[in-house]
């Protein structure tokens, strides 16, 4: 007779104790939208020109003071798996576009605070997932291509290009936006390539924060600018050939360990002048080769600085190795590893290298005033770190906005005037379907709703603008928008008032938010596994012994 098989008690049976389980849509995906929509609802009021400050300490403690919704996240160690789905899309579009990282978290999230109104109305998570990405390809494919109200097509026109980064500005740095979107504009362009199909690098465009004055007292610099003093006594370069040395400039030391026998005192001065005459050949090469400036990423020996001194050479010391990397692009030089005399095609050139004192800072400056530069730096003041701090992660983003728009230069409408005629159409498209879609679809458009519904809500305007936007759009005004700078609840001309939204960060923004909604209602079974051994870090330290 054969025994029977106990039947396991449940699925956590079969795995290891301590891991556990959520199933069905009452615990996986309703759980899973409560935690989104309280992510989202942390991050929605720091949407928008008006947008409030987060105060975020980080585990290092380090403080930080912003509205930058991608620093919130990346300093927030968001561990809830269906959250970090939201915060993986806002890091995509932020890879992607440079911006909108707080547009994509809050529509992902509106969207799912209208997909659990309608599971509670008995719709399954597939058909609203059905009805999300029909509304998305509308969206994509009709709508959006249609709201289009400028293009961007010449890269090195100024006005051009400030009226495409000017907005990206405005929503962290409101009231600096045309200093900024001048200072940005003028620093991109000037490391622009000058030939067709050449690719942007963000990278080319560097910022030095010195700590005095005011944000208006910011200039830009053709070629770049450290923080720190020369080595020597020469302290200026005109028409200055440069040498870069990644190696320390210092009497050279010997790979081995050997023994020289000394009988008299002349033998031992012969010995150490010898030594010095040789390190003098070194720097007098050098000099002869017509170099004027000397750049080690090592240390200058103290002979080093008096033969430097004596041929009339700058020495300058980078401490960093990528600064070493870009000042060799900036000026054109091969970072030579051994110190010997350069070759003709290893040499850069600078117009001219001296050093200033900013706000009680001394700082060495290589400019160049040729037409093309390889980088430029943007030298921004401010009363505080954390002013700086912010002012820099603005001038990030609109870095980040000219390589956008270098990619595809079409502009739509701003201040939520894209975003209401969105939902006017897509409103309109929800009544002509047959089947359960039409809900789903309708939900998507008052998402869509919660964007100029949080810009008016930030900046302390009456909800009564939202409906007169919306009797403006479907009286025809496809360009009105919310006016934030009137306390009455009133609408102005987006395109007049030159406010624009890239039409590539509402492309990706509406895909990666809707494709993180749909990736969260899909789940119907969550399962973590037994956490790690190990002991686990404490809180405030303690003594480990004792414990």
């Amino acid at each position: 007779m054969a025994l029977p098989v106990p039947r396991a008690p449940g699925f956590t049976s079969m795995l290891k104790e301590g891991a556990g389980q959520l199933s069905g849509v009452e615990e996986a995906v309703i759980r899973s939208i409560e935690a989104c929509n309280e992510f989202s609802r942390t991050l929605k009021t720091s949407y928008g020109p008006r947008g409030l400050n987060k105060m975020v300490i980080n585990h290092l403690e380090k403080l930080y003071v912003t509205n930058d919704a991608a620093t919130i996240v990346q300093q927030l160690d968001v561990q809830h798996p269906a959250a970090k789905i939201l915060v993986m899309a806002s890091q995509m579009i932020e890879k992607e576009v440079g911006d909108s990282t707080n547009y994509v978290i809050m529509l992902a999230g509106a969207l799912l605070e209208k997909a659990e109104e309608l599971i509670r109305m008995g719709l399954k998570p597939i058909e609203i997932v059905e009805g999300y990405e029909m509304a998305r390809d509308a969206v994509i494919n009709e709508i959006l291509p249609n709201l289009v109200v400028d293009t961007v097509k010449d890269f090195h026109n100024l006005e051009e290009v400030k009226r495409g980064i000017r907005t990206s500005i405005a929503s962290k740095q409101f009231g600096y936006e045309d200093f900024l979107a001048d200072l940005i504009g003028r620093a991109c362009i000037l490391v622009m390539p000058k030939s067709e199909n050449a690719s942007f690098n963000v990278d080319n465009v560097r910022v030095c924060k010195i700590l005095g004055s005011g944000v208006t007292k910011s200039e830009l610099v053709q070629g770049m600018i450290f923080k720190k003093s020369v080595e020597g006594s020469v302290t200026s370069a005109t028409d200055a050939k440069v040498v870069v040395y990644t190696c320390p400039v210092d009497v050279p030391t010997t790979e081995t360990k050997g023994t020289v026998l000394i009988q008299t005192a002349q033998e031992l001065t012969n010995f150490s002048r010898g030594e010095e005459v040789l390190f003098e050949k070194q720097i007098q090469d050098i000099a002869e080769s017509g170099a004027k400036v000397i750049v080690s990423g090592g240390k200058f020996g103290d002979m080093a600085l008096h033969y430097c001194n004596k041929y009339g050479l700058m020495a300058v010391r980078l401490q960093s190795k990528f600064d070493v990397r870009r000042l060799c692009k900036t000026v054109g030089a091969v970072a030579l590893p051994k110190l010997q005399a350069p070759k003709k095609e290893e040499l850069g050139f600078c117009d001219n290298v001296y050093i200033d004192e900013i706000g009680g800072t001394s700082v060495v400056v290589f400019k160049q005033s040729s037409a093309e530069s390889k980088i430029s730096t943007i030298v921004v003041r401010g009363s505080s770190d954390n002013v700086m701090d912010d002012i820099e992660r603005a001038i990030d983003d609109g870095v980040n906005t000219f390589k956008a728009l270098t990619k595809d230069g079409r502009l739509v409408a701003g201040a939520g005037a894209s975003d209401i005629e969105m939902v006017v159409k897509i409103a309109s498209l929800a009544e002509t379907l047959p089947g359960l879609e039409q809900y789903a679809v309708g939900k998507f458009a008052e998402a869509l709703q919660s964007i100029p519904v949080a810009i008016a809500e930030n900046a302390g305007i009456d909800q009564e603008v939202v409906t007169k936007l919306f009797a403006a759009h479907q009286a025809g005004d496809t360009s009105a928008g919310i006016d934030i700078n009137s306390d009455l609840p009133t609408t102005l001309d987006a395109v007049k008032s030159k406010i624009f939204d890239l039409y590539l960060a509402k492309y990706w923004a509406i895909k990666y938010a809707v494709n993180a909604a749909n990736t969260v209602l899909q789940v119907d079974h969550i399962i973590w596994a037994k956490p790690a051994g190990g002991p686990k870090p404490r809180q405030g330290g303690g003594d480990w012994d004792q414990d």
